[in-house]
């Protein structure tokens, strides 16, 4: 690797640097190269100084030597991934071993690069920069992926009420309450109806998206019986699967354990996969919702009689707008983003959502909340 290898024009003078080696030479020498450079130096001479100047400086890249007296480096590599998590900086592990089963050890600790004594001044330049650089560029694209989500979060909020507005104007006019209406006119405001309740399902979703991946997600818990509240949604939902001369049936064959949750975010779950059983089912189908219970975990099951998940497109399952190439059997809408919202509910609960295709035809999808100890 060279200097044409990195990205220049890209400022990353004060960037903070933790070099964390044993050997005082060493640290005066990479030390040298780095101030040099523009770049703000920590130093640690063993793993346990490191993690505790880590704590303190939380730098923007850590050079670790990996042979050192009590904690070695991929030890200290190990522990801070383990304590910092995604925030962890990028480790590029300080080695006089070049054989490939020590630089696999040093990737499966956790570590992004590596660098070999004795040093070559352009070759730890180069290395440092290209992990900076693209530290930087995530930072910017983070900042950037939240402005995104504030500005959606709040145009799609700006669009809520009147979106609810035009579909509650429509719904009376659908009954008649300004005057009878010709058959045109009622296929008018049946269409109006039809796209500004799909507008507002829409706005509703980026609402809960932004929401979700600003980590804005808060539960209000409280014990919930899971059948009483999965009845609801299937005698609710029932009423619109009938349109389509679709039965949604409730199947209990446990007891009806009560867990914790938030009984109106567990509810869009319940809704959201009834729903999209329906939507993708044959005209005529059978949608069966069953209870399911065991000593750690309680929760439910929806079947359909779709079309289920191709394999080469499961990946996208769960994921935003994972739309799949089946469509609609009525012809409604899908934005993609419904089962993605499910998956953060469920998994801010502590539990599991998944799918199965059923043998012969449809699908399987199993939510498990886990029951209080």
């Amino acid at each position: 690797m060279d200097d044409s290898q990195t990205t220049p024009s890209i400022d990353l003078k004060g960037r903070s640097v933790l070099i964390v080696d044993d050997d005082r030479v060493n640290l005066k020498i990479i030390g040298g190269i780095l101030r040099h450079e523009g770049y703000e130096i920590s130093e640690a001479g063993s793993g346990e100084q490191a993690l505790e100047i880590y704590a303190e400086y939380r730098p923007n890249l850590v050079l670790l030597d990996v042979m050192m007296p009590g904690i070695d480096g991929f030890e200290a590599c190990r522990t801070l991934k383990k304590t910092y998590g995604e925030t962890c900086a990028p480790v590029i592990f300080i080695t006089a071993k070049n054989k490939a089963d020590d630089i696999v050890m040093g990737f499966d600790a956790g570590g992004v690069d590596y660098l070999t004594k004795p040093f070559r001044p352009k070759e730890v330049l180069a290395r440092i920069r290209t992990h900076l650089s693209n530290q930087l560029l995530l930072e910017q694209l983070s900042k950037a992926n939240a402005a995104k989500d504030r500005f959606l979060g709040m145009c799609a909020h700006d669009l809520r009420n009147p979106l609810s507005s035009i579909r509650g104007l429509a719904e009376l006019m659908r009954e008649n309450a300004a005057g009878s209406l010709t058959d045109e006119q009622m296929e008018i405001v049946q269409t109006i109806h039809a796209a500004s309740q799909s507008m507002l399902q829409l706005v509703n979703e980026l609402l809960d998206v932004a929401t979700i991946e600003a980590g804005h997600l808060k539960l209000a818990k409280e014990p919930t019986k899971i059948a009483d509240l999965v009845k609801r949604s299937v005698h609710l939902n029932g009423i619109e699967a009938a349109k389509k001369s679709t039965r949604v049936e409730m199947v209990n064959k446990t007891k009806n354990p009560a867990i914790d949750v938030d009984r109106n975010k567990m509810r869009q779950v319940v809704d959201n996969l009834i729903n999209n059983a329906v939507k993708y089912s044959p005209r005529g189908s059978l949608i069966t919702v069953q209870i399911n219970a065991d000593e750690s975990s309680a929760g439910f099951s929806v079947k359909d009689n779709g079309p289920g998940i191709p394999d080469n497109e499961r990946h996208k399952l769960f994921k935003d707008y994972g739309r799949l190439s089946a469509q609609p059997t009525g012809g409604e809408k899908s934005t993609g983003l419904g089962l993605a919202i499910c998956r953060n509910i469920v998994e801010a609960h502590g539990g599991t959502i998944g799918a199965d295709n059923i043998p012969g035809h449809g699908c399987e999808f199993v939510v498990r909340l886990p029951r209080p100890k």
